[in-house]
């Protein structure tokens, strides 16, 4: 015991015992409130109706079903339709955003950029003040014809100038201008030094912006709302509002779909919506320890410096 308290007092940030323990309490509370929500969330998904209807949420109901699984297993086209829109949006929209703040941002991080103040106030100008929801509308549908199609999920938040500015951050504390500089005195072009010597380096950062994009777009639903008609297109997120809003939107986009098998009135609602909200976290929960490395890097880039 004596050694190891020898050896805690040695390090830098050692703190007391009794503090480490009361931080280490607090981390797991934390932890705990982070987590249960989601479990709770799966075991009312597994709960039968009558269980629901009899006690309510429970931790502990008195049946188990997976009648809400196979409901939603049942609705076939339009439950899966709508998870592969809401892949492909998160994919194809997470690479553009992040190419677009990599471009962006590297031409806020060069000096030698005759134009970066201007664009980096152009950036923060924009975080400040926007146009309101009816002049974004008019623009994206009547000018850019951004209705009814993948691209009005993926263009209107494509750019966020609070990720840029972070992203400009992260290369100032992490690409130092004399490897730029290195590299163009031996001939390197301005698109070789980015994607060859610079983005390598910057792959902790790019991962960390790249996750809160992909984070964006997997919960976008209002931009559906607004912009889209057509049910093929409509994304996971925006299924799962409708079934929150009303059980009646829910029986006609089952209705749509020809599910003669299920009784309507017997359909386990409140399971059924669970079990959406578990279809949608699995993937991201999935996705973020391929991340994770990649942060946890970051959170040490620029603690030495030249």
């Amino acid at each position: 015991m004596e050694h190891i308290i020898a050896k805690r007092n040695k390090r830098i940030n050692a703190v007391s015992l009794p503090s480490e323990v009361v931080m280490h309490v607090i981390l797991a509370a934390f932890s705990l409130s982070c987590i249960i929500p989601f479990i709770f969330i799966i075991i009312i998904s597994f709960t039968s109706q009558e269980s629901l209807w009899a006690n309510g949420y429970s931790f502990f109901p008195t049946s188990w079903s997976l009648i809400s699984y196979e409901t939603a297993f049942k609705m076939g086209g339009l439950l899966w339709r709508s998870y592969f829109n809401s892949i492909l949006i998160t994919v194809v929209g997470t690479a553009l955003s992040v190419l677009v703040c990599i471009l962006y941002s590297y031409g806020m991080f060069r000096p030698d950029y005759p134009y970066r103040n201007f664009f980096a106030f152009f950036a923060f100008f924009t975080m400040m003040f926007g146009g309101g929801l009816a002049p974004t509308v008019m623009v994206c549908r009547n000018l850019l014809g951004l209705s009814d199609n993948y691209a009005a999920l993926i263009v209107p938040i494509m750019v966020n100038p609070f990720l840029f500015i972070v992203m400009r951050t992260f290369f100032k504390t992490s690409i130092p201008m004399s490897l730029v500089e290195s590299a163009s005195i031996d001939g390197s072009g301005e698109f070789n030094t980015l994607f060859r010597i610079v983005v390598p380096i910057a792959k902790p950062g790019i991962a960390t912006v790249g996750l809160l994009f992909a984070l964006a777009y997997w919960n976008e639903w209002f931009l559906a709302l607004v912009f889209i008609r057509n049910r093929d297109l409509y994304p996971l997120q925006y299924l799962l509002m409708l079934m929150q809003l009303s059980v009646e939107n829910l029986k006609n986009s089952i209705q749509m779909v020809g599910m003669s098998s299920v009784n309507l009135s017997e359909m386990p609602t409140e399971g059924l919506r669970m079990a959406v909200c578990v279809f949608i976290v699995l993937p991201i929960a999935c996705a973020y320890p391929f991340f994770q490395r990649y942060i946890i890097a970051g959170l040490t880039v620029g603690a030495v410096k030249e």
